[in-house]
């Protein structure tokens, strides 16, 4: 609370500051207990959930999905704050992001929170009824504030929309990555970025090739197979970072990321020996082949199948939406070996050779052709519609060597997934903030520049206070992993919230730049794009939440 008992102009001592956040977290535990609660039971009344009462009651789980993602994105803000304090490292600017992250949260929990841009989910959709505490009031009434917002963006012009770099809570080692990558994406990226998007080129290979010398593909695959053994912690610094530079080449790595954690998984020895060390150097480049057409996030309904004969296996079926595709080595493809299964149980996971394609030629191997769809965003890799004809893989090539552990197998990638999106979202979010800064700054009307106007401002100030709640998120799902424990929770949040505030910021980013930014020469117009797809691919946003609620009441 403030010294004196009143508001202040925009800020909070920080010993008041960070016990009234204390607080108000235990204030939003309890409303999701409340919301809890009450989820159970509706849709759990055995005390397991039940998938058609869930879908009866799909808005309250969803919306409970949320609540919970907030509580705890607001308890790692505050955990965030608590070492930096710890340090003496709880300057002003961190203070400001805490305390407004604080205010518009709490003030969403019990307001309304936005699960897109027409879905408002409020307390009593989800059959709660709460009323917050002093602690939560005080927030709401004073820590999202105007004066709060305009404090923080006049800080931020000096640092050019890097207020969420610093004091973010990593270790000297993560520092010196975040640093390396940020140079590179700095110098060999983002000079380029929009030019591949506006020509829809692939990336050169002269940047993967760069990549692959940096150990970006072998950063958390065992040092025993040629990587480096890092930790998932790692892979979020270099993902967001480069991702900033442009999503396309921060992406590169995510094939390799599920490639790798499949075989780490459910490799036989003899295959982990072959495949691991040429995805750690980049020898080979992986491709995933899960989605089909007609059955999008339902992968148990999928079709393509796998025959067994003499030789090994023949692969028939189509599939779609297909990144890097044409470029690659290897496929991670999954299809059904159990021709009497109609559901996940039927499925195997195959690590299907290719021959790399040409831009003449792009699909060259026997057994397979394919098509380009053209997209709006992400389009530095190329997506592609594939058809698969007496597809040969050999018998060697079934991943773990039994049949019927596809969709285990392919489950057991999901956390890294989800993680390695997340910091994709952070890095499309930061690019946003820092091209609406530059631009906020450099543009002037009615006699200076746009920055000075307080809705522009206000703008830049959330869109670093919400890259911060996520990127804290987004550590603690990574840590969680790196210490052996289930987080597939704690990824699904991250990769939810991270989702909806790229999109915000680039949209808002775009909005900062008036009819300049609906114009194809300027980046932001680009950013946005990208943005887009984060709320779709490795699980759409619905999709997310409802695994999200399901897991809740496990």
């Amino acid at each position: 609370m403030p010294h004196d008992g009143q508001p202040m102009t925009h800020s909070f001592l920080m010993d008041d500051l960070l016990s009234t956040t204390a607080r108000a977290l235990q204030d939003a535990d309890a409303v999701l207990a409340s919301g809890l609660a009450a989820l159970r039971v509706a849709c759990a009344p055995t005390g397991k959930p039940d998938a058609a009462l869930l879908e009866v009651h799909q808005t309250a789980a969803h919306g409970v999905a949320w609540l919970a993602t907030y509580t705890e994105a607001l308890r790692q803000m505050q955990a965030w704050a608590e070492a930096l304090a710890g340090n003496d490292q709880f300057g002003q600017m961190e203070s400001l992001i805490h305390q407004i992250a604080f205010g518009e949260y709490l003030a969403q929990i019990y307001g309304g929170i936005p699960m897109s841009q027409g879905e408002i989910i409020r307390l009593s959709d989800m059959g709660i009824s709460a009323a917050p505490c002093a602690a939560s009031e005080h927030l709401i009434a004073n820590g999202n504030t105007n004066a709060a917002r305009m404090a923080l963006a006049e800080l931020m012009q000096d640092n050019h929309g890097r207020a969420t770099f610093g004091n973010v809570g990593l270790g000297e080692e993560l520092d010196m990555i975040r640093d390396q990558f940020r140079r590179f994406a700095d110098d060999k990226v983002i000079p380029h970025a929009h030019d591949w998007h506006l020509k829809d080129e692939l990336i050169p290979m002269e940047i993967i090739t760069e990549l692959a010398e940096m150990g970006v593909f072998g950063l958390t695959i065992p040092e025993e197979f040629g990587g480096f053994g890092m930790s998932k912690e790692s892979m979020v610094v270099v993902s967001e970072e480069l991702s900033r530079g442009y999503i396309g080449v921060g992406s590169l790595g995510t094939r390799t990321e599920i490639a790798a954690e499949l075989i780490l998984c459910g490799g036989t020895d003899a295959q982990k020996a072959q495949w691991l060390p040429k995805l750690s150097s980049g020898e080979i480049l992986p491709t995933a082949v899960f989605t089909e057409p007609n059955t999008g996030s339902d992968l148990g309904a999928l079709r393509t199948r796998a025959v067994q004969g003499d030789d090994g296996y023949t692969i028939t079926g189509n599939k779609t939406w297909i990144t890097h595709a044409a470029r690659t080595h290897v496929m991670t493809l999954l299809a059904r070996t159990d021709p009497n299964t109609t559901d996940y149980r039927g499925l195997s996971m195959f690590l299907a050779e290719k021959t790399p394609g040409t831009d003449e030629v792009p699909f060259p191997t026997a057994g397979m052709t394919g098509g380009e769809i053209e997209v709006l965003g992400y389009r530095g890799m190329k997506e592609y519609e594939l058809a698969f004809d007496g597809f040969a893989v050999k018998r060697g090539n079934l991943l773990g060597g039994v049949e019927g552990q596809g969709f285990k197998q392919l489950m057991q990638t999901f956390e890294s997934a989800r993680i390695q999106t997340a910091a994709r979202a952070v890095g499309v979010a930061q690019s946003a903030l820092e091209i609406a800064q530059d631009y906020a700054q450099s543009r002037k009307q009615f006699g200076k520049s746009l920055v000075q106007f307080p809705r522009v401002a206000s703008k830049l100030a959330m869109m670093a206070v919400e890259i911060m709640i996520t990127r804290q998120l987004t550590y603690f799902s990574a840590r969680q992993k790196d210490a052996g424990k289930r987080c597939d929770l704690e990824a699904g949040m991250a990769k939810l919230l991270g989702a909806r505030v790229a999109w915000a910021a680039a949209d808002n980013a775009l909005q900062i730049h008036g009819g300049n930014g609906f114009a194809l020469e300027y980046k932001i117009s680009r950013i946005l794009c990208d943005a887009r797809i984060l709320n779709i691919f490795e699980g759409a946003a619905e999709i997310q939440a409802q695994v999200i609620a399901r897991r809740l009441l496990d």
